[in-house]
């Protein structure tokens, strides 16, 4: 009979004196809908003849973003460099891109070093695809098929960034200034700290005031050019626009997407720019992916590109709010 791991129940080790738990985390009912979700997964792209493919785990060189840590392995007898665990199979994937794959999709794991609870596990598993020809809008119709068939959810709607701050907040994110979105934050926030990153405030709006009240499926696109990451930019007219979507579901935020940057200069300086905030924020800087920029030049075709939490997915499928108790061994058990 399967045994998920209680929290008051120790099996009994070899060695008396120290308790060691070895059950799973998750329930066989739990693994069975982990299963079920994964082939759904699968069966999507097969119907939509869109390439699975497998990326390294470990990587010569890490993101440059300073909001994302990665876990570092120390060199051995046969890497006698540090490698990285992947955050994201982007840079790998957009190399075979620009061979010539075609649509192509991972599902795997990724490692991010930074917070562990109910929402967050340094190990996880991420879903992460690429269409060719398509703009960051006809990829969010996608992945709103593709929470259709995994979900059975069909409604949804989309928000420009700006939108979503104005009717929300009364504030333009595009024109307000420092001291606007401090006051902003500070009348609705207990807040202990000052900065002058327009950018941090923003953020904090988003994620305290804005996202909780997200029902339904809701795509939120068309960010500030300084959230851009890998993005392309665009111009309005009073503004320039990073054309990027995220994918909320009640709240929860669940996929990040691009209509992706394939300009090899462009892409350097920003990688450049994030090593200079690091260096600013006392983090170590990152080696640039060579490889990855050597792609770039040879030419990636026009595309757009998403990642996707599966372990959140699944949560929002099973009800279940707790994502360790839907991983075979969460982080603090293995």
């Amino acid at each position: 009979m399967w045994t998920p791991a209680p929290a008051n129940i120790r099996a009994a080790p070899l060695n008396p004196d120290r308790q060691v738990n070895w059950l799973p985390s998750a329930g066989l009912p739990q693994l069975q809908a982990r299963a079920q979700l994964f082939q759904q997964i699968r069966d999507f792209f097969r119907d939509r003849q869109v390439l699975e493919v497998d990326t390294p785990l470990l990587c010569s060189a890490g993101v440059t973003d300073p909001a994302i840590e990665p876990l570092t392995v120390i060199g051995g007898l046969s890497v006698p460099a540090t490698r990285y665990l992947q955050t994201s199979p982007e840079y790998a994937m957009k190399r075979l891109l620009a061979a010539g794959s075609g649509p192509i999709y991972q599902l795997g794991k990724a490692f991010r070093d930074g917070e562990a609870g109910r929402r967050h596990n340094p190990e996880f598993t991420m879903l992460e695809w690429y269409r060719p020809g398509f703009d960051h809008h006809q990829l969010m119709a996608e992945v709103a098929a593709l929470m259709q068939h995994c979900l059975g959810r069909d409604e949804w709607r989309k928000v420009s960034y700006r939108e979503l701050f104005q009717q929300t907040l009364d504030i333009d994110p595009f024109t307000a200034g420092v001291s606007q979105l401090r006051d902003c934050a500070r009348s609705r926030i207990e807040v202990e700290f000052d900065s002058d990153d327009a950018d941090l405030w923003l953020d904090l709006l988003m994620s305290h005031i804005i996202e909780p009240g997200l029902s339904g499926l809701c795509f939120v696109y068309d960010y500030p050019a300084t959230q851009a990451a890998l993005a392309q930019l665009r111009e309005t007219e009073d503004a320039v626009v990073a054309e990027r979507f995220e994918l909320y579901i009640d709240g929860v935020e669940l996929a990040n997407g691009y209509h992706e940057l394939g300009d090899a200069r462009e892409l350097q300086q920003r990688f450049e720019r994030d090593n200079a905030r690091r260096v600013a924020n006392r983090q170590s800087p990152r080696p640039l992916d060579e490889r990855f920029l050597a792609a770039m030049v040879a030419g990636m075709p026009a595309c757009s590109g998403v990642a996707l939490g599966v372990d959140r997915l699944l949560s929002i499928a099973t009800g279940e709010a707790d994502i360790r108790k839907l991983m075979p061994l969460a982080w603090d058990n293995c």
